[in-house]
């Protein structure tokens, strides 16, 4: 059975993961209950990759992770509305506002959360965010036509909105720039490959995968400074500036996770790791004195999976949620 947490993270992933192939959530019985959200094919990628803009109205509840124009018009009184929006981990996602009609004074309002908000918890955590929690909210009814684009700090965002008034709502346009060293990232799939690299900068960052997975880290680089590897303490990561920790948990919030496993060397070759978690992050803590790299490769934990137990793995943590 699914716990509350999958069951809102897959109902925003379903639709994305279908399109590639990914089917196992498609029986969530609220996901049948509105149209489904539209899938873009192939060619209609390439289509719009010519230069055209797409272009379809939202919904109270919905998903984006295509740029376009999107329109929201009311047609009853809208209290809790949400638009999660996801790009690719080397995406950032900017939202312009191209026209909005609500009602300030009369209750509505139009949010921008610079990351993701479920069950109260944080992606990514106020631990490694630059900003405050309130920071990162951009409220259209504070700031008017001051600021009508905002650009996240890493590959998801989400707005937040109510309107009261049937007919009332806004226009948005949705656009996606290249961020070069990718820090806070949500997977869109339950399998892939991806190397987080932080050169010189004192920063934490979460790759979050929402799915129990089998983790395989290939190639670990801590403290690579001048071609030369600094040497690290023996025994464990206390007192470690720059290290890699996988952590698993039913949350959201990175900083709310059990620690699962802490790598502090430097090394090449292949460790494997089998997390039976709700949502398997893994997440590196930089000193900014070094560069530091770390490539890895994950795909969805089965059943089959857990019949072949190997020492390096940790499978027994949070296997009742799967």
């Amino acid at each position: 059975m699914l716990s509350a947490f999958q069951f809102q993270c897959h109902f925003i992933l379903i639709f994305l993961a279908a399109s590639k192939g990914e089917t196992r959530y498609l029986e969530v019985k609220d996901a049948s209950e509105d149209k489904p959200f539209l899938l873009l094919s192939e060619d209609l990628k390439k289509e719009l990759s010519a230069g055209q803009i797409y272009r379809r109205s939202l919904r109270c509840i919905d998903m984006l992770s295509i740029e376009g124009q999107f329109t929201f018009t009311a047609d009853q009184p809208q209290l809790h509305c949400t638009t999660f929006f996801i790009g690719e981990p080397e995406e950032l996602i900017t939202i312009n506002y191209d026209s909005v009609n609500i009602n300030c004074q009369g209750g509505d309002f139009l949010k921008v959360f610079d990351g993701w908000i479920l069950k109260g918890e944080k992606f990514p955590s106020s631990l490694d965010h630059p900003l405050t929690t309130s920071q990162r909210y951009v409220d259209f009814c504070e700031s008017g036509n001051i600021q009508r684009s905002t650009t996240s700090t890493q590959n998801v965002a989400m707005i937040i909105f109510r309107i009261h008034q049937p007919g009332n709502g806004f226009t948005i346009t949705v656009k996606k720039t290249t961020n070069l060293f990718p820090c806070n990232v949500i997977s869109q799939t339950p399998s892939g490959r991806f190397t987080m690299v932080i050169p010189h900068q004192h920063r934490n960052c979460s790759f979050s995968i929402i799915y129990p997975v089998v983790i395989k880290i290939s190639d670990l680089i801590l403290g690579h400074l001048n071609g030369l590897i600094i040497q690290k303490p023996t025994v464990g990561c206390a007192g470690v500036g720059d290290f890699v920790e996988l952590l698993g948990g039913t949350g959201l919030d990175p900083s709310k996770m059990f620690p699962l496993a802490d790598l502090c060397h430097s090394f090449h070759g292949s460790a494997e790791m089998k997390i039976g978690c709700d949502n398997t992050v893994l997440r590196m803590v930089s000193s900014g004195k070094h560069i530091n790299r770390v490539t890895f490769e994950y795909h969805q934990l089965d059943l089959q999976d857990t019949e072949h137990r190997k020492e390096n793995s940790i499978e027994e943590f949070c296997f009742p949620s799967i």
